[in-house]
């Protein structure tokens, strides 16, 4: 990095971090990326292997349908795997599992490739071909990385539905994507309750016709219905002769589809994002070694479920690319204590902790003590995703968890992103609350109402200038809604929907969704930073943010708090909190409602659904809720 002084509060990485890092000068390998783009995803992908290579990187005849590594032929998941059978980390653990109720697996490479060569000859047998959709509605358990990888290996197309999703939102996503199968756990554990995840997909293969075969993996052993001719279990499957025949590899295109994946619509349906084999593998291969600095010996745990993207891309997908091993827990965080976290990251020494600024701050709530109990000495790198990480949470993060000696990686990327798009590297200065700068190569800006770049610390709209090889390749059947969503405001460019400013030293800060944005006398105020100034006070666990309509001010500041364990709630308290946001971001920014809640409406990935408080404020219909975490 420069040696030029940054402004604000900074923390700087220790000599025996940039040391160990891979990248020791972040400006280095951007100057590289921005000198030839294409020479640099070029050299990224040339780490990987292709059963034939491209003739070009980046095709950019059709904007904006872009597409990568045009003619080459690989498989995702003979890169997860095969290759590293080949090796010596054939032996290697692949993979760390934990129940809820204490059970634990290991898997190894080799383990790991046996069982889902198995699995993919087995959906081979039910009829499923290269292009076929899947849908998995599981648990956290090793069988949905097995299910997802099976599809991958023999080209089909696997839709991961997140396993607290209700009925009618699983059967909206296997009706939209068409799908002839369904992988389904017969329960899963949270909290020590069991989640009827078979009896949920019962109801809602009621509505779907498109379903011929129902696969079920035992997890709970709970007495469920089994449909004679349509519902398996997969136990029994992957005993059959069948399964241990010649492993079934299908070379695709690099632009053949991966994966489609829903995401929560401001309105209207969730739109499926379609992923592909080449462009995603190259990204998010690239950006978890270089981000979370990948060695041979770490043990690595993104702390997501493998229902959304993070779980698609930093749970599965890149950690095998980088021959890591990876540890996957199937529980709540803090069941049945508050320590349980903690407690598994000393057991298995955990080098990497990758997770949600919700969990941070739900574990924040239970205080220092619980943490404290446990040896933490084996973390090296933490970080950060789902929505910008307030400085408060941060520095508790860093000085609490990370002993203040592990930089925090607060990672800003989306669905339709596919991998990591503003974040730091090890050898980075960090800024609380602040996801430094875009990854090289990638350029994004900061626009007003018409286009044109702000000035630095304004607000505007966070734009992406440049195609990025894991980017969203369409709407799944929705060529239209792709461009109107994303690439119609500013032709030419990608619009994020999230709004940013940027500092004087060049960092990224993102504000939120643009529709959470609150204009109160004619001030635009971000639902993040009055959230943030909440979460500062040492009473305030959470918060969330509103504006309501109000006739003189246009809108008025509407914040729903939950308080920290122990502190009893009381109108005195609600004065103090209304005066230290007054304090903290200034007089404009005095909510004028503050209500004590136990929860939140969240999605899977941790964002708070602020127009679902809203409509129920408004005494509305909250609209599709499906991709809410409760």
């Amino acid at each position: 990095m420069s040696n030029k002084k940054l402004s604000g509060e900074v923390y700087f990485p220790s000599e025996k971090v940039i040391e160990n890092a891979h990248i020791k000068d972040r400006d280095d390998l951007d100057n590289r990326a921005r000198k030839d783009y294409s020479g640099f995803w070029s050299e990224m992908a040339n780490e990987l292997h292709w059963f034939q290579k491209w003739d070009k990187v980046i095709d950019d005849s059709d904007k904006p349908f872009y597409k990568w590594f045009t003619g080459a032929k690989t498989n995702i998941v003979y890169n997860c795997l095969d290759v590293h059978v080949k090796t010596f980390r054939r032996n290697k653990l692949a993979l760390i599992w934990e129940g809820e109720n204490g059970e634990s697996k290991t898997m190894s490479y080799f383990a790991l490739h046996r069982e889902t060569c198995k699995f993919a000859n087995v959906l081979k047998s039910m009829g499923v071909q290269k292009g076929d959709r899947v849908t998995i509605y599981m648990g956290r358990t090793p069988e949905i990385i097995i299910a997802m990888l099976a599809c991958a290996r023999i080209g089909a197309v696997h839709s991961v539905v997140y396993g607290g999703f209700s009925v009618e939102s699983l059967a909206e996503r296997i009706e939209d994507s068409n799908s002839k199968v369904l992988i389904v756990s017969d329960g899963a554990y949270q909290r020590g309750k069991i989640v009827p995840l078979k009896q949920i997909a019962d109801e809602a293969l009621q509505r779907c016709g498109t379903v011929e075969h129902c696969l079920v993996v035992k997890r709970t052993g709970q007495e469920i219905n089994m449909e004679q001719g349509r519902d398996m279990w997969y136990h029994e499957l992957m005993n059959l002769p069948i399964a241990t025949q010649n492993s079934a590899l299908e070379i695709v295109d690099s632009e053949d589809p991966l994966f489609i994946l829903y995401t929560s619509g401001t309105t209207g349906k969730p739109k499926a994002i379609l992923h592909t084999h080449g462009g995603y593998m190259v990204g998010t291969y690239a950006t978890l070694k270089y981000v979370f600095d990948i060695h041979e010996e770490d043990r690595y745990w993104c702390a997501a479920d493998p229902g959304w993207i993070t779980g698609h891309s930093y749970i599965v997908y890149a950690p095998l690319l980088n021959g890591t091993t990876s540890f996957l827990y199937e529980g709540a965080p803090n069941f049945p204590y508050p320590n349980r976290w903690w407690a598994m990251i000393e057991k298995y020494g955990i080098n990497i902790l990758y997770t949600a600024p919700t969990a941070i701050r739900g574990l924040m709530r239970f205080g220092e003590s619980w943490v404290n109990r446990h040896d933490l000495s084996s973390l090296r790198l933490l970080g950060s995703v789902g929505e910008p990480i307030n400085p408060e949470a941060w520095k508790w993060y860093h000085r609490v968890v990370g002993k203040e000696k592990c930089p925090i990686m607060d990672t800003w990327w989306q669905t339709e992103t596919g991998m990591f798009m503003i974040t730091p590297m090890p050898c980075v200065p960090l800024k609380p609350g602040s996801g430094t700068k875009p990854f090289p190569g990638i350029e994004m800006d900061i626009v007003d109402e018409s286009g044109k770049s702000v000035k630095a610390n304004e607000e505007g709209f966070l734009i992406i200038k440049t195609p990025w090889p894991a980017m969203i390749r369409t709407v799944y059947k929705d060529d239209e809604r792709y461009v109107s969503q994303y690439w119609s405001k500013y032709p030419g460019v990608y619009l994020t929907g999230d709004s940013a400013r940027r500092d004087e030293d060049g960092y990224f800060w993102i504000i939120g969704r643009v529709d959470d944005v609150i204009k109160v006398s004619g001030y635009r105020l971000g639902t993040a930073e009055i959230e943030s100034a909440l979460v500062s006070h040492h009473s305030v666990a959470e918060a969330a943010a509103i504006g309501l309509p109000h006739e003189i001010k246009g809108n008025a500041i509407y914040t729903y708090v939950i308080l920290k364990s122990g502190i009893e709630k009381s109108q005195q308290l609600i004065e103090e909190l209304r005066q230290h946001v007054s304090h903290e971001v200034g007089p404009i920014a005095k909510p004028e409602h503050i209500e004590f809640v136990d929860s939140l409406p969240k999605t899977r990935s941790g964002k708070i659904m602020r127009r679902v408080l809203k409509a129920r404020a408004l005494g509305q219909d909250p609209g599709n809720i499906s991709t809410l975490e409760e």
